[in-house]
């Protein structure tokens, strides 16, 4: 990563700010619960922050919401023991022990403009670092942590977009009022279009089970299909445009997106000249009266991007390190991922995601992957007397091409990894297990344990266990 790089040595902490914010948040929650108290019998089962169906249909108030607003604050305090490390590299994990916090407040304003449309901002404000400035594994162990740390609060507007529903017909649904959801109601068939600024797995990649990490697992290559190298700026946003068309028990997806200046940049290419064009097939069933889904998802980003084999054959001639940066040319780089999800029981479901992308060129905006699997459960806490509870356990297996490898053996950098040499490169394999406490309604506090082998694909460094603890408040 490299952006927003800073001293080694830190002593991680949580400011005033955040203290004050996550107690106010608390205030009002709490204040939220005895508001609410006496009005069901049983704790919400739900997860804490619910995703939409596929169009955005859930049961729920159907009142057309001509406005709302609604905000979340995140904390995430993670670190880890020293681990052994016979040598490191520039975007290596330090191997000493080292712990880092994040933390992030974000409201979500949304207003209704017209039949079926609506306008949606989420300013934010982000503070914090990942572990090692966000370097040293392909599937990074924290999705709360950007690639730019900050010492200070800092305040962007991450999303302002605008969303289109159109009516095809078939029974009306309620949508569900919430965070850049306006409440009302649709119908089963619909077409849903999207313009602005917002981030691609908002739409493309979704899973019930994983894909949260305000709410569910962390990891980077569990919440996300690790070889989708989806466009962003360095925060995981970026602009343009995608279009929903649900019929039935199938829905398809498009998208249109800008690819950053260069790799891994904080800032967008202007006028789209690099972009990124991505598709997604959709289909919904029940197995055993419970329902699942099957995604496949194929994109391709074409940007000036550079060939590994490029690189080493400049370094070669030259009697120099290895370096993307200084053989990038105009490409294409495509790539496939299939995402299931199935409820398995009311309490307990399953995910599993398959990835992979053309590995003769630099990763371009997520992470070093060149192919992953991914898979795992989550289970409410009903049987124990906490269905509002969620304990989740995964496992991700990451690896790259053999055109990466030699690239990183030889000492190049990638976005995320880089150890200097890779004398005995193997999958980068990580399991994730998380506790959700739900202490009141919309408060939760959680228990993160990470293991991970071999990262950055090297055999020579690791294992490392890393352990985080996160709350979470919604208003």
């Amino acid at each position: 990563m490299g952006i927003g790089r800073q001293p080694a040595h830190r002593t991680p902490r949580v400011g005033q700010l955040w203290r004050t914010l996550l107690a106010c948040a608390f205030a009002c929650v709490m204040g939220l619960e005895r508001a609410h108290a006496g009005e069901t019998n049983a704790p919400d089962a739900t997860p804490v922050l619910p995703k939409p169906s596929a169009n955005g249909i859930a049961s729920g108030a159907d009142e057309p919401e001509a406005w709302n607003l609604h905000g979340q604050v995140t904390f995430v305090e993670q670190g880890h023991p020293s681990f052994r490390s016979p040598y490191q590299g520039a975007n290596s994990l330090t191997p000493a022990r080292n712990a880092e916090e994040t933390a992030d407040l974000t409201l979500f304003a949304g207003v209704r403009l017209w039949q079926g449309a609506a306008f949606y901002i989420n300013p934010e404000v982000d503070q914090g670092f990942g572990l090692s400035d966000t370097l040293g594994m392909g599937g990074f162990p924290s999705g709360e942590a950007y690639k730019v740390g900050k010492w200070h609060p800092y305040g962007r507007l991450q999303r302002a977009f605008l969303r289109q529903r159109i009516d095809l017909g078939g029974d009306s649904q309620p949508i569900r009022p919430g965070p850049n959801e306006l409440g009302g109601a649709l119908s089963a068939d619909n077409v849903t279009v999207n313009v602005g600024k917002f981030s691609v797995v908002d739409v493309f990649d979704t899973n019930r089970f994983a894909h949260d990490p305000r709410a569910d697992f962390l990891n980077w290559s569990i919440i996300d299909a690790a070889a989708f190298d989806y466009a962003a700026d360095a925060w995981g946003y970026t602009v343009g445009a995608s279009v929903e068309w649900t019929q039935s028990w199938w829905t398809l997806r498009g998208g249109f997106f800008d690819l950053s200046d260069v790799p891994n940049s904080k800032i967008l290419e202007p006028g789209f000249k690099e972009f990124a064009l991505i598709g997604e097939f959709e289909g919904r069933y029940e197995w055993q009266g419970h329902p699942g889904k099957a995604k496949l998802l194929g994109f391709l980003n074409y940007g000036r991007m550079g060939s590994y084999s490029a690189a080493m054959s400049l370094g070669q001639a030259t009697g120099a390190t290895p370096d993307t940066g200084l053989v990038r040319q105009w490409a294409s780089r495509p790539g496939i991922a299939l995402n299931l999800e199935q409820e398995l029981t009311a309490d307990l479901g399953a995910f599993a995601r398959v990835s992979y992308n053309d590995g003769s060129k630099e990763a371009y905006e997520f992470t070093d992957v060149n192919k992953s699997l991914s898979l795992g459960v989550a289970l409410k806490g009903t049987a124990w007397n906490r269905p509002a509870d969620i304990v989740g356990l995964a496992a991700a297996f990451n690896g790259i091409s053999a055109a990466a490898r030699a690239y990183f053996a030889a000492g190049g950098l990638g976005i995320l990894v880089g150890d200097g040499q890779l004398p005995h490169p193997t999958s980068e394999n990580i399991l994730e297990m998380f506790y959700s406490l739900r202490l009141v309604e919309n408060f939760t506090v959680s228990a993160d344990y990470q293991y991970a082998a071999n990262p950055a694909y090297n055999r020579d460094r690791g294992p490392v266990s890393i352990f985080a603890l996160r709350l979470h408040a919604e208003f």
